[in-house]
């Protein structure tokens, strides 16, 4: 059979990871006070952009964002100034004032964006990386979620794997595969459920024969810290010395590798949205309070008049498009916010009634179809993101819960079951606390709440509550 060479069309849909859509993705995973922090050095690096007074009415074109969108003349005055520049459309395209949580923005933001000037977040940094290794959507989108649950010192400890499969709706294995793509990241430890998974990490990352060092981080921790050395040294066959070899290449790890991402300094936090009651219904409200209000300066349109040749033009151009950019990413982030934040309500109304026992399984799917955004979306919105309730200050995470079954009932959410395991706890005789059985069998008991021992096991480290056996006081 010979060789045929041939020209096939094929139609392929793709999604193209623009720098306006980098701009906003990296927006909405931005805490409130990174949000600031990143608005402030705009400000400084684009003279177009400019705070505006608070007190200073919200007159200008950028500000209204409830009215109508610029008129054609108005573009068309802005085309007279300089002929060069097709004005009149470049306005027709991104100045169109934007409601504030209102109407639907395009997921693909108009404008060229200029990457903003900061340092990046544990989450950022891994997520870039994500982007450069050869894996499906699925993995992608399961990876994505593990990274926005990582805590600042990137272990996986708040979230388990069960609880990721059962928000995204995927199989056990399929998250055991996404953690393993998040583990590969840097830096190296990332990803890990304990301590001795992180230095396992990082031993088996390293060149050379690690074999040693890798059973002692596998067998060995507790006489190592104890420094018992004998032990240690019978058991993996070598000497006293090699076992202070050991311990000093161990030393030169890593126990906290998301450290070098976290900020040491207090971060006190303050609402992306209050939700508030009005008659029957629960509303929420964005808090703009403390977010430097931008416009686009009048600078651009001295500019345009002032002809300052072919490079200031085109200067201006960028910067003024680069403006316009940032503006619509952060009203998409407020609006996405406000969005998930209502959803959420729909969702929980009953805990905001009645209280944290009537929160409600909840995953990240179904906010996401009920706003008509990727469940990828909806996790970068929940992470660093809180609201003020009636019922206290929560980040919006709080809200999606694994489902726990009740014998003869709804549905419970896992979080409310912590909350009874804690309560259980604190009721215990403090000279004979229950054991993780008993307080399977009160839940059973008290609140037809069927889960097993190693469950409440679970729930209970996740508090950082002790085991029975150590919580016991005498009297």
């Amino acid at each position: 059979m010979g060789m045929e060479m041939k020209q096939t069309a094929r139609l392929v849909q793709e999604l193209r990871m623009t720098p306006q859509l980098l701009q906003a993705i990296k927006l909405l995973q931005l805490s409130r006070q990174e949000l600031t922090e990143a608005i402030r050095e705009e400000l400084e690096a684009n003279p177009l952009l400019e705070e505006r007074n608070e007190q200073e009415p919200a007159t200008d074109e950028t500000e209204r964002r409830t009215e109508e969108p610029q008129t054609d003349t108005d573009a068309r005055e802005a085309s007279d100034a300089v002929e060069q520049i097709d004005w009149e459309r470049y306005l027709e395209n991104y100045s169109s004032p934007l409601p504030a949580g209102g109407g639907g923005l395009p997921d693909d933001l108009p404008g060229v964006d200029q990457t903003l000037t900061r340092d990046d977040t544990l989450a950022q940094h891994l997520t870039a990386q994500l982007g450069l290794l050869p894996a499906s959507e699925t993995e992608r989108r399961i990876a994505e979620v593990i990274i926005n649950s990582l805590d600042d010192e990137g272990y996986l400890r708040d979230t388990s794997l069960e609880d990721i499969a059962e928000l995204l709706g995927c199989s056990p294995e399929e998250a055991e595969d996404g953690l393993a793509i998040v583990q590969e990241l840097e830096p190296t430890g990332v990803g890990a459920r304990d301590l001795r998974e992180c230095l396992l990490l990082q031993a088996r990352a390293l060149t050379g024969d690690q074999t040693l060092l890798i059973r002692l981080i596998e067998d060995h921790l507790h006489d190592l810290e104890t420094r018992n050395y004998t032990v240690i040294a019978r058991a993996l066959r070598i000497s006293r010395d090699d076992v202070s070899d050991l311990h000093r290449t161990l030393t030169h790890l890593e126990p906290r590798p998301g450290r070098s991402f976290s900020n040491s300094s207090t971060i006190y936090v303050t609402p992306d949205v209050y939700i508030v009651r009005r008659g029957d219904e629960w509303v929420p409200q964005l808090n703009e309070d403390g977010l430097p209000r931008l416009r686009i300066s009048n600078y651009y349109r001295k500019a345009i008049r002032e002809d300052g040749g072919r490079e200031a033009r085109q200067y201006v151009q960028e910067r003024l498009n680069s403006a316009w950019s940032l503006l619509r990413a952060i009203d998409q982030r407020q609006e996405t916010i406000l969005k998930v934040t209502a959803a959420i309500i729909d969702f929980q109304r009953d805990f905001f009634d009645q209280g944290i026992h009537h929160l409600k399984p909840l995953v990240l799917r179904d906010v996401a179809d009920a706003i008509g955004r990727s469940e990828s979306t909806v996790s970068r919105v929940t992470r660093s993101k809180y609201v003020q309730t009636p019922r206290g200050i929560f980040e919006l995470k709080f809200f999606f819960n694994s489902t726990i079954s009740r014998d003869g009932g709804d549905d419970m959410a896992g979080t409310a079951v912590k909350h009874y395991i804690r309560q259980l706890i604190e009721e215990e005789p403090a000279s004979k606390p229950f054991s993780d059985q008993r307080i399977a069998d009160l839940l059973m008991e008290r609140h037809q709440i069927d889960i097993a021992r190693r469950t409440v096991a679970k729930y209970r480290e996740s508090m950082n509550i002790l085991s029975s056996s150590r919580r016991k006081r005498f009297t």
